[in-house]
């Protein structure tokens, strides 16, 4: 899973995040557009919080679906890494650019999963191992991979980000 889609950020490398995405063949999405009475993003101060995403499609659907039930861990890890591209199209779309991100300090991710399920981390690993790929160093952060009983659209994943970023 990870081994297939994971690449890391060449040690001692220069690039922007922007040059980077380019490199591994990456088109963010569109920003999402809040279906509910909230923003995408706010900051405080020097840290940017964006609002939960889930793994939305170019046509506006989410693949439905509970971990352990009827989707697969692998199948679950590529939402999450759908959804980190969508929060990296927010950050855009608030700093500018992306290379305003000087560290990703937190990761909220949520697995809409049945009780039994316990690999909620293989599954934001999605997320985890895009940031880092696009992001390098600033990509690595701290984390939360909880499991949820139910998440709206019934999707899969639900992730929020917060960025610390230069001025």
């Amino acid at each position: 899973m990870a081994s297939e889609t994971f690449v890391p950020f060449p040690e001692g490398e220069r690039m922007t995040p922007e040059q980077r995405l380019e490199q591994l063949g990456i088109v963010l999405p569109p920003v999402p557009v809040p279906v509910a009475n909230y923003v995408p993003f706010r900051f405080a101060g020097n840290l940017l919080y964006l609002s939960g995403q889930g793994p939305k499609r170019a046509d506006g659907t989410y693949r439905q679906g509970r971990l352990g039930k009827d989707i697969s861990v692998e199948d679950a890890y590529q939402e999450a890494r759908l959804t980190g591209l969508q929060l990296l199209a927010t950050a855009k779309a608030a700093l500018g650019e992306l290379s305003r991100i000087e560290a990703t300090i937190k990761l909220l991710g949520m697995v809409n999963a049945e009780p039994e399920f316990s690999d909620h981390p293989k599954v934001i690993n999605g997320c985890s191992d895009l940031f880092v790929e696009v992001l390098g160093e600033a990509g690595r952060h701290a984390r939360s991979a909880v499991g949820m009983g139910s998440l709206p659209n019934r999707m899969a994943v639900e992730i929020e980000a917060i960025f610390l970023v230069k001025p």
